[in-house]
């Protein structure tokens, strides 16, 4: 599968309830060749809106964090779970997770990057593993196939509880340390 059809698929997908109430498919953004990818839970009311996703003010702070490390959205890839908006922001259904894992798993294999990072612990715990403890485990490596997984704490979390913005900060140092080993 290329990565038009791809988009395509998920844009015109109604594999779970979700797709009755979206306005737009969040499919990603970014560099389709990034060498790091992050992945999110699932879109907000701002993403839903302009189908990008991480624009809101979790999105602005994330991309302060990517400039603090001298990246910007144009050198990575950013990406959900799923595609398209819980009500209320709820957390994801694993029903609804399920039925969407399969695009990410598409957006991976067309990618093809070296490291992915959960933004979160919804995120971690179901691509790292199902008890990740993000204040115990964040920042720590995973080695899974081709690629290195770690996960830190969702900017929204950030919003909400700023003093963890110093360990953000240092994860985020430790990712761009591993991205520059690459090269």
């Amino acid at each position: 599968m290329d990565w038009n059809t791809l988009k395509q698929n998920c844009a015109s997908c109604a594999a779970c309830p979700l797709h009755a109430t979206r306005t737009n498919c969040v499919f990603g953004v970014g560099n389709p060749q990034a060498k790091l990818m992050f992945v999110g839970e699932a879109p907000g009311e701002q993403e839903d809106l302009t189908g990008v996703p991480f624009v809101g003010r979790a999105g602005q702070l994330l991309d302060k964090f990517l400039f603090a490390v001298d990246l910007s959205r144009e050198d990575v890839y950013i990406a959900n779970i799923l595609k398209c908006r819980p009500p209320n922001n709820r957390d994801p259904l694993p029903a609804e997770e399920d039925a969407c894992m399969g695009y990410l798993r598409d957006q991976v294999r067309l990618i093809s990057p070296r490291i992915i990072v959960c933004l979160g612990r919804i995120a971690a715990m179901r691509m790292i593993k199902p008890d990740f403890k993000m204040t115990k485990e964040h920042g720590i490596w995973f080695e899974r196939g081709n690629f290195a997984m770690t996960a830190v704490f969702h900017p929204a979390a950030l919003l909400r509880n700023p003093s963890q913005k110093d360990a953000m900060l240092a994860d985020m140092k430790a990712i761009r340390a591993r991205l520059d080993s690459l090269t």
